[in-house]
């Protein structure tokens, strides 16, 4: 590639970047997932628009591997704990014996009803089965969803596509004809364990190093915290267990533990997240192609009306229903299951090794994710309101930043006092944080005063903390709860623990 080569094509990728950014805020107020936008500006560049050939599978399916476990490693880290802890039974049963329900079900159906072989019935009905991560996190942290909910869905979307691309793989390889059915169960199961405890280990260890560390950048922790997950990712990987779980894991671990600079880390891999489904998106929409997907068009309903309207259900309510769920959540959790990148990502393992049915199964999957996710995502608010599911807007989580002087044993903590926080109104002393701790500086209207015991928070304040290093946990604890329960918080209410699991 010569120079000419390089501009041209960064202009074109920066065109498309921006194209997609810009996107964002109209799907957003359609309620749309925004994958839609990104795989209608790749179909735009492919063979059917401006003429860009791509047909590479292996390609695509190593990309799209690696910007999942973006997707995932954000996904894990913006979970809050505390919320998911006491639905994660729940949404471990949805994410693997409900998957396998759908799995049973849809392939039965589609084996019965369709003229295609059992393995081509059970490649479509597990490929299509799981849910998406990066769809479901786009559009339900945009909606006002009871917390426990939201966590049951989030925690199921994360949960369930190590398990599926375990059992597309096997599908797939040679294994389908040398492994019997309790074989191939007892490989899932070996992989998703061995990827939960790989994850949660090397998660704890760079952790143990990253808060005793001082970087002399602090760009540096974001970039240190990704990589520790990502480390995890490429260890369970080579251990033989599943990498997407083990980086959900690992990024479930960090982002719930006391993190230096934990703002600019969560804006870093945000950000990253974003630019891995707009690359992902734009991807598997110039692999599909256009003058086939009519052909596929029927295939792609019914297979899809199965799944939505028969075998997601029904796995909701066998999951859910000894939990005691009611049932309007039950239907909302089953109307929530999005489709998207994941399914389509899974449909070019098919195409890499070969099979004669691959291209089939890509193009039935690539409508059904458009076709369904034009059905469910406008529609979704709607429901929400409807069983129940909506909620107010609820009172937006104290952000909290922190740095630390390791040469000193100390460290500094910075937030600002959000709007709908309790903190507004109270006094510096009321705080009562841990002996030793100081509000050392208080940043309001541009003005920077070293504030005094009855010196009153309001909102909009930034404020600077100086503390012990072994005091950190503590004071995010004390803070955070005076946030959510105001300045008798600790006295009428018990202390939430910020879990670092």
């Amino acid at each position: 590639m010569d120079p000419a080569d390089l501009n041209l094509a960064l202009l074109v990728g920066a065109g498309v970047l921006l194209a997609a950014v810009a996107a964002v805020r109209i799907s957003t107020r359609a309620g749309l997932p925004s994958l839609l936008v990104y795989l209608a500006l790749g179909l735009m560049l492919g063979e059917s628009g401006l003429g860009l050939q791509f047909e590479d599978a292996d390609l695509t399916q190593i990309l799209g591997t690696a910007a999942l476990a973006v997707i995932l490693a954000e996904g894990g880290f913006t979970t809050d704990w505390k919320v998911v802890r006491p639905v994660a039974p729940l949404a471990g049963v949805l994410a693997t014996v409900g998957v396998a329900i759908s799995v049973a079900v849809t392939s039965g159906l589609v084996y019965l009803v369709l003229d295609v072989d059992l393995r081509t019935a059970i490649l479509l009905g597990a490929v299509a089965s799981s849910t998406d991560a990066a769809a479901v996190f786009a559009v339900l942290r945009s909606m006002p969803i009871r917390g426990r909910l939201r966590a049951t869905v989030e925690a199921e979307s994360g949960f369930n596509d190590p398990p599926v691309i375990i059992l597309v793989t096997v599908v797939t390889s040679s294994a389908w004809a040398d492994s019997s059915g309790l074989g191939i169960l007892g490989q899932v199961i070996y992989q998703l364990v061995l990827g939960v405890v790989l994850g949660y280990v090397v998660a704890r260890l760079g952790l143990w190093v990253l808060v005793r560390s001082a970087l002399p950048a602090s760009g540096l922790y974001p970039i240190a915290t990704l990589a520790i997950a990502f480390l995890g990712f490429a260890v369970a990987g080579v251990a033989g267990a599943s990498a997407l779980m083990a980086i959900y894991v690992a990024g479930l671990t960090l982002g719930n533990a006391d993190l230096p600079h934990r703002t600019a880390t969560g804006s870093f891999v945000e950000g990253l997240a974003w630019l891995s489904q707009i690359g992902l998106f734009v991807l598997l929409g110039l692999l599909a192609s256009p003058a086939r997907l009519w052909d596929a068009l029927p295939y792609a309903l019914l297979v899809g009306g199965v799944l939505t309207l028969v075998a997601r259900p029904l796995s909701v309510v066998l999951c859910a229903t000894p939990f005691r769920v009611p049932w309007r959540d039950q239907a909302f959790i089953s109307w929530a299951g999005l489709r998207g990148a994941v399914p389509i990502v899974l449909a070019t393992i098919p195409m890499s090794v070969g099979l004669p049915s691959a291209e089939r199964v890509f193009d039935v999957v690539f409508l059904l994710v458009v076709v369904f996710t034009l059905v469910q995502g406008p529609t979704l608010p709607w429901v929400a309101r409807r069983l129940g599911a909506a909620t107010g807007e609820q009172p937006r989580d104290l952000p909290i930043e922190s740095a630390p002087l390791e040469e000193l044993g100390a460290t500094l903590l910075q937030f600002t006092v959000p709007p709908g926080s309790r903190l507004a109104g109270v006094e510096v002393a009321e705080l009562r944080l841990p002996p030793g701790s100081a509000v050392s500086l208080l940043l309001r209207d541009g003005t920077i005063t070293a504030p005094g015991p009855t010196a009153v928070l309001r909102v909009g304040d930034h404020v600077l903390v100086a503390a012990a290093r072994d005091d950190h946990p503590a004071i995010e604890r004390r803070l955070r709860a005076v946030s959510d329960h105001g300045r008798l918080a600790g006295w009428y209410v018990d202390l939430p623990e910020r879990s670092s699991a």
